[in-house]
């Protein structure tokens, strides 16, 4: 069934329950996984959504946050005793860097977390969960 599995991470709680659930999947299935976090190249950007949802970290705490979500399903990961690459990319839009890393690496299942945003967070933050959906032939698993 899936032998490569993409989980697209960028370290909130909703990104991490479905890292758990890749896992799982790929431990059940003995598939690898490529936990992959896209790290938004403008960080005017960053710091605009982040400031929205009403945090804004500083450089150096951005720069921890970023590795210690690869490391956490690193961890999770050897735990299951799955096999897993970590990538760290920057891209202005995450979605496009998902997609093209997914097919590149003949990945043949991306799992996201969705936060479930409505109303205008969804309008001002958009969502790359949907984006990936409407841009991609590999088959997407959206957690909550």
């Amino acid at each position: 069934m899936f032998q490569h599995i993409l989980i697209a991470t960028d370290g909130s709680d909703v990104s991490d329950r479905a890292a758990k659930q890749a896992i799982d999947l790929a431990s059940r299935l003995g598939a690898r996984v490529l936990a992959l976090h896209v790290v938004p190249a403008l960080p005017a950007y960053a710091y605009f959504a982040q400031g929205i949802e009403g945090a804004i970290p500083t450089p150096d705490e951005a720069s921890r946050e970023d590795a210690e979500c690869l490391e956490r399903v690193q961890r999770l990961a050897k735990a299951h005793g799955v096999p897993c690459e970590l990538r760290s990319v920057v891209d202005g839009r995450p979605y496009c860097e998902i997609v093209a890393i997914a097919e590149r690496e003949g990945c043949d299942l991306i799992v996201m977390g969705s936060h479930g945003r409505q109303g205008l967070d969804r309008l001002l933050l958009g969502s790359e969960t949907h984006k990936v959906l409407l841009s991609t032939r590999v088959p997407v698993l959206v957690c909550q």
